[in-house]
């Protein structure tokens, strides 16, 4: 069972940036990569906690899948929000520029504090990310702390869900 919830997060790893550049409808990526990670928190829960070298690639894959699978969660909470400049956000050039690799980096640095059992590291990664996008969030026009709060939102959510995967096969 873990080895197979295992190649699901693998999968789920992998097909986030695969369909990011495919030229797919909006609802495919999010929805496979939510069932990739739905079946593999199935296996997970099925089996027993893995051991030894199994620790490790549990560990690394779950960082994987947390921080890759979740590059279309954004872009699929800008849809579900009604957002109409959707286009801009997923080209990265809307009020908040560098948000999808900074979307990578926080999905990992949240599912590593999860992992290692420091929940409230979460906070700081939060409260980082919050400083270093203060000046940007303070202009009203552009929409960007709507884009900042939705985007983070999903980010961190899919995060912990995947985190949360991980670290029941590892405990």
């Amino acid at each position: 069972m873990n080895a197979t919830a295992l190649l699901l997060l693998a999968a789920t790893a992998v097909a986030g940036p695969m369909l990011q550049h495919r030229r797919v409808p909006g609802w495919l990526a999010p929805t496979l990569v939510a069932a990739l990670a739905g079946s593999a928190a199935v296996f997970a829960a099925a089996g027993s906690a893995v051991g030894g070298f199994g620790i490790g690639a549990t560990l690394t894959i779950t960082v994987l899948a947390a921080a890759l699978g979740g590059l279309p969660a954004a872009p699929a909470a800008f849809r579900i929000a009604g957002r109409r400049d959707l286009r801009i956000v997923e080209n990265d050039r809307g009020p908040l520029r560098g948000g999808r690799i900074i979307g990578v980096f926080e999905r990992t640095a949240i599912a590593v504090t999860v992992l290692a059992g420091w929940p409230e590291g979460i906070v700081v990664v939060l409260g980082i990310k919050g400083l270093a996008r203060y000046p940007e969030l303070r202009e009203p026009e552009t929409h960007a702390s709507e884009q900042f709060i939705i985007g983070t939102f999903a980010s961190v959510l899919w995060a912990l869900a995947v985190a949360g995967i991980g670290r029941g096969m590892s405990s």
